[in-house]
């Protein structure tokens, strides 16, 4: 079963007189990744409170299998959110259960299944994420990434055909953070979910998602296929992936023509501006693990890219 596709139009949001971001319009492609890039402050995980109606923007429509969820009823978005699974920054789990009752939490509290079926979906969902036989531990005894995993696997136990992901690399340090995306991958290959990752890593963002969205200065500047986004010459993109100083974003995340000017001089003295140099032509994305089902969202993505 395919993910459900989200439509976006629109979107406004703000917090009295401070302005979010406006007008945001986007469709997340059924059963792909995405990926929500910009600078800190941009609201990308208010964007994503958003589209599980835990904020509510003032203009737009959110439409997920039919239904716009900021003009449907609080039984319609009940069970909306029912295709939803979420990981959230810190993972969110309970410290004094083990990994194995962390997991399980959605189960016994959003179902009437019996412990043995529960028991077969927690493993089930655990050897997915890599943390058989870790189900004992307490979420104090493990690592940052183990925990991360942990709470990827309690996003899964509902079998959600959108998974919302929320700074997975938070917290991790590179290598951890590459294990986290193949997982990501992986899941998607396995279960063909919808996901969304709201990120600021740049090497997650050149190589795991299908399509990418970059959020700056209160507006959405692109969003599409990553062919376009990985080659575009929009000076926020380009600067954004490569991680350098040349380009609008500054440490306020806007500066002025007069700080642009300076920075380009001292580059044009020998200056090095940070970041990675241009890289030729598309980074090649991850692949599933080896054994794992073809991922569908690959050809559907370059279909309509043709």
């Amino acid at each position: 079963m395919v993910g459900v596709e989200v439509a976006v139009e629109g979107l406004t949001k703000s917090f009295g007189s401070q302005r979010i971001w406006q007008d945001v319009t986007l469709t997340l492609p059924a059963g792909e990744v995405s990926a929500l890039l910009g600078p800190s402050g941009t609201g990308k995980s208010v964007f994503l409170k958003s589209l599980i109606g835990l904020l509510r923007p003032e203009q737009g429509s959110i439409v997920i299998d039919g239904t716009n969820i900021l003009e449907c009823s609080s039984k319609e978005l009940y069970e909306i959110r029912k295709l939803f699974g979420v990981l959230f920054q810190d993972g969110a789990l309970f410290g004094s259960m083990n990994l194995f009752d962390n997991v399980a939490f959605p189960l016994r509290e959003h179902t009437k299944k019996s412990e043995s079926d529960i028991r077969k979906i927690v493993m089930e969902k655990m050897e997915l994420v890599g943390l058989l036989g870790a189900e004992e531990k307490l979420p104090g005894e493990i690592s940052g990434g183990m925990r991360k995993r942990a709470g990827l696997a309690r996003a899964l136990v509902l079998d959600p055909q959108i998974i919302l992901v929320d700074e997975p690399d938070s917290g991790l340090d590179p290598v951890r953070t590459t294990y986290i995306s193949q997982t990501l991958i992986d899941i998607n290959a396995e279960i063909d979910a919808t996901i969304l990752i709201v990120s600021h890593n740049i090497n997650l963002a050149r190589t795991v998602p299908d399509n990418i969205g970059m959020l700056f200065r209160r507006h959405l500047v692109m969003f599409g296929p990553r062919e376009v986004l990985l080659t575009s010459e929009e000076p926020v993109v380009k600067q954004f992936l490569n991680g350098t100083m040349i380009g609008p974003i500054g440490m306020s995340e806007e500066k002025d023509e007069a700080q642009m000017a300076q920075e380009q001089a001292m580059v044009d003295a020998g200056h090095h501006a940070g970041g990675v140099d241009d890289v030729e032509g598309i980074v090649p994305q991850m692949k599933a693990t080896p054994g794992m089902p073809f991922r569908q969202a690959v050809a559907r993505r370059q279909e309509r890219v043709r």
